[in-house]
């Protein structure tokens, strides 16, 4: 083998230019700069951001759902609880079905086999099939033993009182999210406060250890409603029959107590289900006795009268012609449906004369009429922390012309919601003050039943919280929930509106009207004195009123002799051939007031058997 002979190599012995090796050096002393520099880039500067991208590698923060609180009743009866429910997911690029399955798993879920296939494919990793479905349901798709389909245990609301009470208590969406009635008006307490905790997971995605702190979940207020559910159940059934019987096209129920300033039940039809809320259409879903508005007519007599007493322009004895049945003021003709000559002030009330109230309206400053009008909650939202409530149209006095005064006085020109009628009753029911109104159990009210159950919580749960109402909303304590000794409720006071003389002399006259030769004795109700006015009303339908349109109601409280509630009844469009008050809405008024005042414990005030006599004479007197 011949000896190679470096040095005779033209490359070898070149010398190497002195600028290339210093290029050499530099580059290596460079890139040695530059390796300590993303060292200390990572290690030093930027270290929290490579610490958390290596921490999230391998742990996880996992949510500790906090329990949604319970809507009770105000004897502690379940209005609304939430139970463990399953959902399905799947993570689709694990999926591991047949066409067979996919068709049997969407036959399970409800859906086409084309919306199930469209769903797995809109992510590999993660989507919902089904949330919150049935027991059964879940065990059928779990013995389908389809790869990749998995079963989460998540909270679902559910609704014991169904549709009876579904305006009240509304209902959650699939995040449990308040979205109607009390599950919205108190989502805050309600929801309490998601916790948290870190663990490390293996590679399986199981969390072997915990680390750092956990952030426990804060359990959700349960709240007390006034709402009783066997008063609110009673409500809805009546109302629910009258708009079936009358062919009506909705109805609306309300019951206040007017000793404790509670609303007891709260009706509407139709109504809906809150489990099941599938077609669920907006004329279901309104809470029509605080979101729909009317002009109230002859039930705002009353008010009128109550101003004319109070101002001493008239007695309850005084004298008023009515005749010829007919009053023409500025060009419009006001009329009475009968022609009924000399009337005293209470025989208006009675007979609702329209001629007579008009003759005291016009007695009277619009200012002094939209005062009082203003005084009863007319015109403003009721402030009973509620969602929907409206305020009603009251126009401001100084635009009001003589005609819009005198049809104001028997309920034309204004609007009100039914439960601000009932509320503006509140001045008979008690010497004269206008009871403010909650939804809230009020703390130291009298009630028929234990609300020990409002303080506990189901099975395995210790005492939960409860939201009552005291001067302020907050949480009560487990004492505060206590049984009460069932007897009279702690009286709560208002604004005064009429003096207690006008309150007494008002509720005589509307006894009356209960009683024959009045506009509805069908509101009697047996064993309990009552008093009330009727209303009937054309439908505004554009801008005139519909020709055969009418809504009907009644607005009364009892018993006269010592009043504890009051019930407004309102049937939306009878159309079975009979459309007045005193026909359609005060049998519904008796029935609700009998049932009320019995689960109340209120001892009747009258002698049943006189009573039954004294109907059979009216009745006879009738033919």
């Amino acid at each position: 083998m011949p000896t190679v002979r470096y040095a005779t190599s033209p490359l070898l012995a070149s010398r190497t230019p002195p600028w290339r090796v210093k290029f050499m050096i530099g580059g290596i002393g460079l890139g040695f700069a530059v390796l300590i520099g993303r060292a200390a880039w990572i290690q030093i500067v930027h270290n929290d951001f490579y610490l958390q991208q290596g921490a999230s590698r391998y742990e996880r923060r996992i949510e500790l759902q906090a329990n949604r609180g319970r809507i009770l009743d105000r004897n502690g009866e379940l209005l609304a609880s939430s139970v463990p429910a399953p959902s399905l997911w799947a993570i689709p690029k694990d999926l591991e079905a047949s066409d067979a399955d996919l068709r049997k798993l969407a036959r399970l879920l409800g859906m086409p086999v084309a919306d199930l296939k469209k769903r797995l494919g809109s992510n590999p990793n993660f989507v919902w099939l089904r949330r919150k479905v049935e027991d059964g349901v879940a065990q059928q798709v779990a013995a389908l033993k389809i790869k990749g389909v998995y079963e989460l245990r998540e909270a679902r609301r559910q609704y014991p009182e169904g549709e009876s009470a579904a305006h009240i208590v509304g209902f959650t969406n699939i995040e449990d999210e308040g979205q109607e009635g009390v599950e919205l008006a108190y989502q805050k307490q309600l929801a309490g406060r998601d916790g948290s905790r870190h663990v490390i997971k293996d590679r399986l995605g199981r969390p072997v250890e915990s680390v750092g702190d956990m952030v426990p979940a804060v359990d959700g207020q349960s709240i007390r409603l006034a709402i009783d559910a066997k008063v609110q159940f009673y409500a809805y059934q009546r109302i629910r029959d009258a708009v079936l019987q009358h062919k009506a096209k909705a109805g609306s129920v309300v019951v206040l107590d007017a000793v404790a300033g509670e609303v007891l039940a709260l009706a509407n039809v139709p109504s809906y289900t809150p489990d099941d809320r599938r077609n669920l259409t907006g004329a279901q879903l309104r809470n029509r006795a605080l979101t729909d508005t009317f002009e109230p007519g002859s039930t705002m007599k009353p008010i009128v009268v109550s101003l004319a007493l109070d101002t001493k322009r008239v007695r309850p004895d005084t004298l008023i012609s009515t005749a010829p049945g007919r009053l023409t003021i500025d060009g419009s003709t006001i009329s009475d449906s009968h022609a009924h000559g000399d009337l005293t002030v209470e025989q208006v009330i009675q007979k609702s004369s329209n001629v007579g109230t008009a003759k005291l309206a016009l007695q009277m400053q619009p200012r002094e009429m939209w005062e009082i009008f203003t005084a009863v909650g007319l015109g403003q939202k009721p402030q009973i922390g509620f969602p929907g409530a409206v305020t009603g149209r009251l126009r401001p006095y100084k635009s009001w012309r003589r005609i819009e005064q005198v049809t104001m006085s028997y309920g034309y020109g204004l609007s009100a919601s039914l439960f601000q009628l009932a509320q503006a009753y509140t001045i008979f029911a008690t010497d004269g003050e206008l009871i403010p109104m909650t939804m809230l159990k009020r703390d130291g009210a009298a009630d028929a039943g234990g609300a020990r159950k409002a303080a506990q919580g189901g099975a395995g749960e210790g005492p939960r919280p409860v939201l009552a109402f005291k001067t302020a909303f907050r949480p009560g304590s487990e004492d505060e929930a206590m049984p009460q000794p069932l007897g009279e409720p702690t009286q709560v006071h208002g604004v005064r509106v009429i003096t207690p003389d006008t309150a007494r002399a008002v509720r005589k006259m509307l006894n009356l009207a209960t009683l024959s030769g009045g506009t509805a004795p069908k509101a009697q109700t047996m064993g309990y004195s009552v008093g009330g006015k009727t209303g009937t009303a054309h439908k505004v339908e554009g801008r005139g009123y519909s020709g055969n349109k009418y809504r009907a109601w009644f607005v009364g409280i009892a018993p006269i002799s010592k009043p504890r509630i009051v019930v407004a009844v309102m049937v939306d469009e009878p159309s079975n051939g009979v459309y007045y008050g005193g026909e359609v809405a005060a049998p519904v008024f008796s029935q609700v007031v009998q049932q009320t005042l019995h689960r109340l414990g209120v001892v009747p005030d009258m002698e049943v058997q006189s009573q039954i006599l004294s109907n059979v004479a009216a009745e006879v007197e009738s033919f």
